[in-house]
């Protein structure tokens, strides 16, 4: 490999965002390694090898390939919540409501599918819609009235919870605080497999939500990278007076960068709930995490469509892998608490890659100096 293709991969973008991706998890993995030893030393190595090992944790290939199946499941909710977040981040605006429009699409498609008896795909569209329409109500307050989104989205998120509950107390169990099994309540709102559950011993939860998500990632790169669209919206939010005197319509911009953004949430939700791997507690008294993770996921990597298919499966992985850890040394919360320590890691991706822009730069001036000595 010659000079000038060592300079082009140390510029490339994608390289330098994955290199300080690496970073971040490889600093928060040995910080939670000292947090492990620092709570008891004698199985901090233990813990993290079956965090880091997760669906590997079982020796038989065939348990293996189901129980990695279900972290796909849960990877594919969380890769909505990252797009959902990261959308909005390319706009200018900062979407911490994704798991209020995440909740709101989980309840409109658990009561449709259990009160109306309604389809997956009906289910699937009215999860995108409600999710959609909540972002939307942040971007008209922050078009119109120019309420900070991080305040809105805040307060609607407990709305939504709240709201979501009391309209799921209809279709719960009598004896608990779940919602009703799709199963044997409404097998056909559950999202179609085709033949993919085969792929991972026979695991049930494994839907075609898993490759939609992928193609969801695609579609917010092409939108946001090769679309008119997606120009004017990156153009509104880098500065939406002049995207306005350039006879671009901000405000309708704005409401549908959230709409959009709020649409990727709730389908999220229904790719989850409609597979039927969990069942939602009316007694919840927090907004789910995922719309949380999603914000790390998105800066994780890189704010790239591409890289947070593998950014949202890392974070996904770390989380499924703290069920294996002694639950008699360690607290049932300690893989949360390491995926803390590596989303806050995650904020410095950009200061690591400014780093090495900075470093590249030195490096070209010097040998270009020398060049121009001889």
């Amino acid at each position: 490999m010659n000079t000038n293709e060592k300079k082009s991969i140390m510029h490339s973008d994608g390289f330098q965002t994955l290199l300080a991706s690496l970073i971040c998890i490889a600093l928060g993995l040995l910080v939670g390694y000292i947090v492990l030893v620092c709570i008891n030393p004698a199985e901090a190595n233990a813990a993290m090898i079956a965090i880091l090992k997760n669906f590997l944790y079982f020796p038989r290939p065939e348990v293996a390939l189901e129980y990695f199946g279900s972290t796909l499941v849960k990877t594919a909710p969380l890769l909505m919540c990252t797009l959902s977040v990261l959308f909005a981040y390319k706009v200018g605006l900062f979407n911490i409501g994704a798991s209020g429009q995440y909740t709101v699409g989980a309840g409109l498609s658990l009561y449709l599918a259990l009160a109306w008896q309604m389809p997956w795909y009906v289910c699937l569209i009215a999860a995108m819609i409600g999710g959609g329409i909540l972002g939307a109500a942040v971007g008209a307050l922050k078009a119109y009235r120019n309420v900070n989104e991080v305040i809105a989205s805040i307060m609607f998120n407990w709305i939504s919870l709240y709201t979501i509950n009391t309209l799921l107390t209809k279709v719960k169990e009598s004896s608990t605080t779940y919602t009703g099994a799709l199963r044997t309540n409404n097998p056909g709102a559950i999202i179609p497999s085709l033949g993919l559950s085969g792929l991972f011993s026979g695991n049930r939860y494994v839907t075609i939500a898993i490759p939609l998500a992928i193609l969801f990632a695609v579609l917010v790169w092409f939108i946001m990278s090769k679309t008119k669209l997606g120009y004017e919206l990156k153009a509104t939010g880098f500065n939406k007076h002049a995207a306005k005197y350039a006879g671009m319509k901000e405000k309708k911009n704005i409401i549908l960068t959230m709409f959009i953004s709020g649409c990727l949430a709730g389908l999220g939700a229904g790719f989850l709930y409609l597979s039927g791997i969990e069942q939602w507690s009316c007694a919840q008294t927090s907004v789910p995490g995922m719309g949380f993770n999603g914000i790390a996921a998105a800066f994780l990597g890189g704010l790239n469509p591409i890289g947070s298919i593998l950014s949202a499966f890392f974070i996904q992985h770390v989380t499924s892998g703290g069920s294996y850890v002694n639950k008699m040394v360690y607290a049932s919360q300690i893989s949360d608490l390491i995926l803390a320590i590596i989303i806050y890691f995650c904020s410095f991706v950009f200061i690591f890659k400014h780093i090495m822009n900075r470093r590249v730069q030195e490096k070209l001036t010097m040998a270009n100096a020398k060049r121009g000595g001889e």
